[in-house]
């Protein structure tokens, strides 16, 4: 690596990453500035007490494009959610399983009281409708909110309650539906294709993959730009980097403030992890908060998709709740604990408190029109582009694809 790179890339995100591998792949030589400690952004896993702690609940989802195309599975030893949901409303859990995916569950499915039999009905015509179109067409219809497209397929106002709003709003970090529908149906299409999966080791070694065969110069880390000059980058402390390309694949807030831009909208969430001696739920699956009470959106017992994500004997349990909030960890904590203990009983009482995470920006807000173009423009100016999930949408798939299409632009100039 000379000291003199093509390429300055600002952010180890998954987008800056995943632009790296391309100009690698292409022979143009890059370093990588970041302010943290480490490489994957938003997708990072941290190590506490023996347990692994994705820095919010995540998963990936098997059928993104991108993420097919870029990663190797089968490395990263991925585990799936039985597809379905439990969700908790009238006074106990109740299941639903996708009957698709899961052998024998077709009479359970249309026996469950969970969602009219109409309900069902809808969800099958949905899924196949969306396996029918491809991404470019879900990308172009008509927007509207999500709440709205789901009214508009006949869904019950109980169902989309009960399911839609919790589920989609993990997913989404919208409790109140009123994000672009284009996104809800790729989401969908993406999760009628394929798994909902945790790598074995932590959503941070997806990251790792990305970066492994990088040099060893090609990562600065603990480094802080400061401002973006023409091609020039000022860094904390006054040092100046200079190089025919910069690309800047900082998350939105960030990202705008370098390249002079309005700061986008987040949307932000909080994540608390306890340890447990037995699970609460015996399946690989998601838990929902169908009857809207309570701080919760949604939960998850990880080690019982991803056994190495807790130590021997014990259970990690993650609990999602929108928004972020001015709460101590010991008060909101409280109120989590006293949710669960009416979901689980007094088991709840003896999980201990792992640590917590508040993501003021979890994900760029994407109202109506956010997405279009679906996919905005890299490029900002000569020799300046840009990356990340705000440039395409708000998930892997966006941050990965986005990152490959800064590099290809960059690639382009630098040829002529």
């Amino acid at each position: 690596m000379t000291s003199s790179p093509d390429v300055l890339i600002v952010g180890a995100g998954l987008a800056g990453l995943c632009c790296a591998r391309e100009l690698q792949a292409q022979g143009v030589s890059f370093q990588i500035i970041e302010a943290s400690d480490g490489i994957g952004g938003r997708v990072r896993t941290d190590a506490v007490d023996g347990f692994l702690l994705d820095r919010g609940f995540q998963v990936l989802l098997t059928a993104y494009p991108e993420a097919k195309r870029t990663l190797d599975y089968d490395r990263l030893e991925l585990k799936a959610f039985l597809p379905g949901a439990l969700s908790w409303y009238a006074g106990r859990m109740n299941r639903l399983v996708d009957p698709w995916r899961t052998p024998g569950a077709w009479k359970e499915t249309f026996g469950s009281e969970f969602g009219s039999l109409l309900d069902k009905l809808r969800i099958a015509r949905l899924r196949r409708r969306l396996q029918k179109t491809s991404i470019e067409k879900i990308f172009a219809r008509p927007d509207r909110s999500t709440k709205e497209a789901l009214l508009a397929e006949g869904f019950s106002n109980e169902m989309i309650h009960r399911f839609f709003r919790p589920f989609l709003g993990g997913i989404l970090l919208d409790g109140d539906l009123k994000s672009s529908s284009r996104m809800f149906e790729f989401v969908f299409k993406m999760l009628s294709e394929g798994d909902t999966a945790l790598p074995a080791k932590g959503m941070g070694t997806i990251a790792g993959q990305l970066a492994e065969k990088f040099p060893v110069h090609a990562l600065r880390l603990n480094t802080r730009v400061e401002a973006l000059h023409e091609n020039e980058l000022e860094l904390a402390g006054g040092e100046t980097l200079r190089a025919r390309a910069i690309v800047i694949a900082a998350e939105g807030p960030s990202a705008a403030h370098l390249v002079g831009e309005v700061e986008p909208a987040s949307r932000s969430v909080t994540c608390f992890y306890f340890a447990a001696d037995e699970p609460p739920i015996g399946e690989p699956m998601l838990v929902l908060n169908g009857d809207g009470a309570g701080p919760v959106n949604n939960f998850a017992v990880i080690s019982n998709v991803a056994p190495g994500y807790a130590p021997a004997g014990k259970h990690l349990v993650s609990t999602t709740v929108l928004g972020t909030h001015q709460l101590t960890d010991a008060q909101l904590g409280g109120f989590i604990i006293a949710q669960m203990k009416n979901w689980f009983g007094k088991v709840a009482s003896g999980w201990r408190f792992l640590k917590s995470y508040r993501i003021g920006h979890a994900q760029p807000q994407q109202y109506p029109g956010a997405l279009e173009p679906p996919q905005r423009p890299v490029r900002i100016r000569p020799g300046v582009y840009v990356c990340g999930d705000h440039r395409d949408n708000a998930s892997i798939h966006g941050a990965m694809s986005s990152g490959r299409r800064a590099a290809e632009a960059v690639i382009s100039d630098l040829q002529r």
